[in-house]
């Protein structure tokens, strides 16, 4: 063997080896904020739960109060109108149509992250979409009885979780198709949209329901 290839032969493995510590560096890199990924939005839900979780405590407390005849702690000297027509035909109205909102959330997050990992997500896929149909039948029945600002807000909250379930969907799709420069993209930004529809908009609008349904039901209760 020469001297020219036994210098060509050199080059060719420095290219082949910088090729391999270019594709380590990104595989770490990618690993690395999937994992903070899923941990800030852990952290985030985990938020969103406990004013959830909050949101029902006071509910239920205002119940019981009702039950036994006894003044909330949170409501004003003029609690007698929470018994009116009005205020129970609310209430009730919150009462079906939250649990739906946050079974869509629920169901839309574990679809997403699944379809993010590669992992088969067709099951997941259908139970999201009925939980968006579920959530928007519910608060189709109970508009009527809504408060214009939760009806507009419920509205955008559905609205945005729809988006994101379908960009997902496309994300989806692109995976199936041959790997070039043009569907890598196009992957790229139907997952970038999903993340900032469900992590930001959706997220942000879930926070904004609770405060509104849980400042109606205080103060009209």
């Amino acid at each position: 063997m020469d001297t020219d290839q036994i210098i060509s032969l050199a080059n060719q493995n420095g290219i082949a080896l910088v090729l391999s510590a270019i594709a380590l560096m990104v595989a770490v890199a990618t690993l690395v904020y999937a994992v903070n990924s899923r941990r800030t939005q852990s952290q985030l839900d985990s938020q969103l739960k406990q004013r959830t979780e909050t949101l029902w405590r006071d509910m239920d407390e205002l119940r019981v109060s009702q039950f036994n005849g006894t003044p909330h702690p949170l409501l004003n000297s003029g609690s007698a109108s929470s018994e009116s027509d009005q205020f129970a035909a609310e209430k009730a109205a919150y009462d079906e149509i939250w649990p739906q909102l946050w079974l869509l959330h629920d169901r839309l997050g574990l679809f997403l992250r699944t379809v993010e990992s590669g992992e088969a997500a067709g099951e997941l896929r259908l139970e999201a979409r009925n939980a968006a149909l579920d959530a928007r039948n519910a608060l189709n029945r109970r508009r009527p009885f809504c408060h214009e600002d939760v009806d507009s807000m419920v509205t955008k909250l559905i609205d945005t979780d729809i988006k994101a379930h379908l960009a997902a969907c496309q994300y989806m799709d692109l995976l199936k198709e041959t790997a070039t420069s043009d569907t890598t993209h196009d992957r790229n930004i139907q997952r970038e949209k999903f993340h900032l529809l469900y992590d930001g908009e959706a997220r942000e609008l879930m926070n904004q329901v609770v405060a509104l349904i849980r400042r109606r039901i205080l103060r009209n209760g």
